[in-house]
């Protein structure tokens, strides 16, 4: 059993992380006031002291902590840490990404440094910080406390000595409707709204004054592991817990390449060889990834989980020397594009473009970096990679730079788990797409959706559909890229190019439907055609395939209502 305390943005990821093991986990908050929708979560809310939470530990048989609570939250870090060390279970610690530090910005360590030759101030540090600031009037200081629109957080400020006419109510991070020479802030991260608050401050000419977050003491967390995003803490529970999750997850050969040339490249600066190295991934939270070392480069060995991927176990190698520019380049079993298409043109290395983005964001300076994986021609073979058009090796792909695992049965029951908890959420519509890429233009679409509300199919839109009706929702939109639109259009309900490939002929057809009078010979992925249709007539065809996929999916849904969007590479979304 699993413990976290939330009541945070980084509480919601966690329950989201968990929710995916369809096993039951305990989810506490101080207030009770988040709302959060849990399927297999048991909420437990009240402020613990080490005695309660360590009679709660032992009563329910706890195995591991999450620590998602705030980062100012210093006794409770303290007594987790404490009742962690006194019961020996592990704790992950779910911290936030936090910016650099800017030189405009005053920082002080407690309330008590807070200039006080100001005239007014703007404290949007909390109700619980307002008796903290009283000083600061005793100075002839006009101080107006920002807090939370609710009865309980105006009783509270009351209770602090505040008045109604130095309250204030937050709108959004955008926004500062008082006239105040300074604010004050607390460092709290990216998903605090921090940057936002700053940036609103700057533009109104205001002081800015940041409390620094409180530092986690080494000491404290002596059985931890800190991760700042979802998919490391994925990896820490599966890491400190195997059986929690029936399935593990793992890394693109994308993330693979990366940590090796970063390993490669601090071994050429620096001259060390650390066992790991930190990788940002694209979504902005960095893992840890295991690497070794060999005669004049780095390496990472592919672990794919518990994905039945032929790249599993295999070496990705980098070598790293000093150049005039930032250079990528394609060794020993790295595939070659030979057809256009692709993100690069034909001659260059097949590392796709999130790959090379990541090593990119990853290693400063001008560095050529060569990646090789010696097992690569032979494994090609296993792949698709000859019939797309690579040749003489794999390619190092990946755009999210985790591997989700796949099991057909495994990934369609997550994924009813994920439309149950999409209905659970109360949203009026629920959003399937086969993604991350998609799924960012989609959200974008419909920003008043929670986050629940989006629903990953895969392959699997036939089934998510036939989940969609036995579940009974109403309204489902289906967010598509055209390589899978054109395979459900000619009746392929699952899109896995191990059960089917792009059927050339049948484009044919539909663009003749169209109208479009175009030579398909030489294309090899679907996604060409945005470049080769007229712009003119992409309107006409967008229309053919919709209504195709419409008359393979609408039967699936017979008492809802069926949206099909169709995205193109650029995130622009096209409707019937």
């Amino acid at each position: 059993m699993i413990l976290v305390f939330g009541g945070t943005t980084e509480g919601r990821k966690a329950a989201e992380v968990l929710e995916e093991a369809g096993r039951q986990y305990f989810y506490s908050t101080k207030t009770g006031e988040q709302t959060i929708s849990l399927h297999y979560g048991i909420r437990t809310d009240g402020t613990m002291d080490r005695h309660a939470m360590q009679r709660f530990c032992a009563d329910h048989g706890i195995l591991l902590i999450i620590d998602a609570a705030h980062p100012f939250a210093s006794a409770l870090h303290q007594t987790i840490a404490e009742v962690t060390k006194a019961l020996q279970i592990p704790v992950v610690r779910y911290e936030r990404i936090y910016p650099p530090r800017a030189d405009d910005i005053t920082w002080i360590d407690d309330y008590t440094q807070v200039p006080s030759d100001l005239h007014t101030l703007l404290a949007t540090t909390g109700v619980q910080s307002i008796w903290k600031l009283k000083w600061l009037e005793t100075k002839g200081v006009h101080v107006f406390y920002r807090i939370l629109n609710r009865e309980s957080s105006i009783r509270i400020a009351h209770q602090q000595g505040a008045t109604d006419d130095r309250l204030c109510f937050y709108e959004d991070g955008n926004t500062i409707d008082v006239d105040a020479d300074a604010i004050l802030l607390k460092e709290s991260g990216l998903s605090g709204g921090f940057v936002e608050k700053v940036e609103a401050a700057r533009k109104k000419g205001m002081r800015i004054i940041a409390l620094r977050r409180p530092e986690l003491s080494s000491s404290d967390f002596q059985f931890s592991t800190i991760v700042d995003g979802p998919h490391g803490l994925r990896r820490a529970v599966e890491k400190l817990l195997p059986e929690f999750y029936p399935l593990h997850s793992g890394l693109t050969t994308g993330t693979c390449a990366t940590a090796a040339a970063i390993a490669s490249a601090i071994r050429l600066t620096t001259g060390q060889t650390p066992p790991e190295v930190p990788v940002l991934l694209p979504d902005g939270e960095t893992i840890h990834v295991a690497v070794g070392y060999g005669d004049g480069y780095a390496y990472c060995t592919k672990d794919a989980g518990d994905d039945p991927d032929v790249t599993n176990g295999i070496e990705v190698r980098a070598s790293v020397r000093f150049s005039d520019h930032f250079e990528i380049v394609g060794g020993e079993g790295v595939g070659r594009i030979k057809l256009p298409g692709f993100d690069f043109p034909p001659g260059e290395a097949a590392i796709n473009k999130s790959p090379r983005e990541m090593m990119r964001n990853n290693i400063p300076g001008n560095l050529c970096i060569t990646i090789s994986v010696p097992q690569g021609a032979e494994i090609a073979k296993r792949t698709f990679n000859p019939r797309l058009g690579i040749e003489g090796g794999i390619s190092i792909i990946g755009v999210s730079g985790i591997v989700k695992p796949f099991s057909e049965e495994a990934f369609v029951e997550s994924i009813r788990k994920c439309m149950t908890i999409a209905q659970a959420s109360g949203a009026d519509r629920v959003v399937i797409n086969s993604g991350a890429k998609s799924e960012d233009y989609l959200r974008s679409l419909y920003p008043e959706l929670p986050s629940q509300a989006f629903v990953q199919y895969g392959n699997y839109i036939g089934a998510t559909l036939r989940i969609a009706a036995e579940l009974g929702i109403g309204k489902v939109t289906l967010g598509l890229m055209l390589g899978k639109a054109v395979k459900l259009a000619a009746g392929n309900l699952d899109t896995h190019s191990r059960k089917t490939t792009m059927d050339t002929e049948f484009i044919r057809q539909m663009l003749r439907q169209a109208h479009i009078n175009i030579d398909i010979s030489s294309i090899t992925l679907a996604r060409q055609l945005w470049e080769i249709i007229p712009a003119s007539q992409i309107p006409d065809f967008v229309s053919v395939v919709i209504r195709h996929c419409n008359e393979h999916c609408k039967p699936l849904l017979p008492c809802g209502r069926l949206t099909i969007l169709l995205i193109d590479d650029n995130g622009k979304i096209y409707a019937l």
